[in-house]
């Protein structure tokens, strides 16, 4: 198939780099970077089969603070009565 591309800038620094240090054409070093991207892209599409996760439940006894309804009631317990 022949088409025309326009590559961006730092994309064709780096195949003309790669064309250069493997000594091969633009068509097979633009191949083959199409097809290693082809086939990483297609492994990231294919559905994952998806582990449910699960948390185990742990006892953490009783409250140490006593009631939580009221804020000022948890710092006091927490920080004593001159926590204002």
């Amino acid at each position: 198939m022949r088409t025309t591309l326009t590559l961006d800038q730092d994309v064709a620094l780096g195949i003309d780099r790669l064309r250069q240090r493997e000594s091969r054409s633009l068509r097979e070093v633009v191949n083959r970077v199409l097809r290693e991207g082809l086939k990483r892209l297609e492994i990231r599409s294919e559905p994952q089969q998806q582990v449910p996760f699960r948390t185990q439940t742990v006892s953490l006894g009783r409250c140490l603070v006593g009631d939580l309804t009221s804020v000022s009631e948890a710092l006091a317990t927490a920080e004593g009565e001159d926590f204002k």
